[in-house]
């Protein structure tokens, strides 16, 4: 049972560390090297992916997506996607596609003449899901070794685990004051009774064995 419950909370916290790490916004320093438009045919991937764009019709089965081709100080390839999110989750309001995508496209250039930007982003890179991160903004920066204070992520996370804190307090207390002297009655009505029981069983027990030295 100690087991059980360790797995449970470690699965729960898990899952909150998963969903917060793909929601929460992340800023990675890239070069652009190219923007493109590809037409996009969703499948059992299609959670990954932001609804269709304001205005758009619904239930579509493709559409063309906008993606920004881009590398790392390392050289390290990072594609992600342009896409609005609209009124849906996460609540980044985007509405502004067209305009990012131009916006990336006038900041692209060269391996030999780098312009370093600073990428806004949420959500994952993954290959072999073909999943990309949603872009959020672009701004151009001096260099590679800019410092990058994620402000927001930390507000976030403090009234987070400031509002956990104190549904736990409060769980703890009514608990305490309503819950635990509820079992306590319960025990000890069952430890009251187990009593009655022994001690009724012990007249019976006596009274057999009056019956026995009778004969």
């Amino acid at each position: 049972m100690y087991y059980l419950k360790w797995a449970f909370w470690i699965t729960v916290w898990g899952l909150i560390a998963a969903f917060l790490h793909y929601t929460l916004p992340h800023q990675d320093v890239v070069r652009i090297a190219d923007t493109y438009e590809q037409r996009i045919d969703f499948g059992e991937n299609s959670i990954f992916w932001a609804n269709q764009g304001t205005g758009n019709a619904e239930g579509m089965a493709n559409r063309d997506v906008f993606f920004i081709q881009a590398f790392r100080p390392s050289n390290r390839p990072s594609i992600y996607r342009n896409e609005d999110t609209g009124w849906g989750w996460p609540p980044y309001f985007k509405f502004d596609t067209a305009n990012l995508q131009a916006e990336a496209n006038n900041l692209r250039s060269t391996q030999n003449d780098p312009q370093w930007v600073v990428l806004r982003h949420y959500g994952w890179r993954n290959e072999f899901l073909s999943i990309y991160p949603n872009a959020i903004s672009v701004r151009a920066v001096d260099g590679p070794d800019v410092t990058i204070i994620p402000w927001l992520n930390i507000v976030i996370l403090i009234v987070f685990f400031a509002v956990v804190w104190a549904v736990w307090v409060r769980w703890r207390r009514f608990r305490r004051a309503r819950i635990d002297p509820v079992f306590e009655d319960i025990g000890d009505g069952f430890d009251a009774a187990g009593d009655s029981f022994a001690d009724t069983r012990g007249r019976i027990r006596r009274w057999l064995d009056s019956w026995k030295s009778k004969r």
